[in-house]
């Protein structure tokens, strides 16, 4: 059997591998990558990424953006959202934003990982699942980027604030909020 029938033989299909664990089992695995992303067999998703993609009825699957965040970061600890999340608030935001936003505690930036482009936020907190109250604290943390009428939402994000759980809200904004929006939602 040779190296590169070796390493693929230890490839499963929906699965993403990082270059470094591919390595195990190839002597060249530069060259043995470049074949088979060439091949059409793994596909490059990522700085070091590879998917071996499953395919259906429609064509090859993409991966998972909650599987393929967690490989990147080589852990789980971390919120993917969305300002659209800010819609279900009801307080009057009704764009739709095609940028998805990952709170984690390790990198910052623009990240382009197979054909999204993320943004990573390095966060000292962030809860595991966003709650009302977060989303209330995180939108106005975030007014500056939204598009919409910002005295406006901001006006209807402090009434909707004054109808949360106080307990639970003022958890969100001690754990989650800026000194701009403590100051803020001082008042709710």
């Amino acid at each position: 059997m040779s190296k590169l029938d070796e390493l693929k033989s230890h490839l499963r299909k929906g699965n993403i591998y990082k270059r470094d664990e591919l390595q195990k089992w190839s002597s060249s695995i530069d060259r043995h990558l470049s074949e088979l992303t060439g091949d059409g067999i793994l596909k490059k998703v990522g700085p070091g990424l590879y998917h071996f993609p499953k395919k259906n009825a429609f064509g090859f699957e993409p991966p998972a953006d909650q599987l393929l965040i967690k490989k990147f970061l080589d852990n789980d600890n971390f919120l993917i959202t969305s300002f659209n999340a800010f819609n279900a608030l009801g307080v009057g935001t009704t764009q739709l934003y095609n940028k998805q936003i990952v709170y984690n505690h390790l990198r910052s930036g623009d990240i382009r990982l197979g054909n999204k482009l993320f943004t990573f936020k390095k966060k000292s907190a962030f809860p595991p699942k966003p709650t009302r109250e977060f989303l209330v604290v995180d939108l106005i943390n975030n007014l500056e980027y939204l598009a919409e009428d910002q005295p406006k939402i901001l006006e209807k994000t402090l009434e909707k604030a004054m109808s949360l759980d106080k307990h639970s809200l003022g958890h969100a904004i001690e754990k989650y909020g800026t000194p701009r929006t403590r100051k803020l939602l001082a008042t709710a």
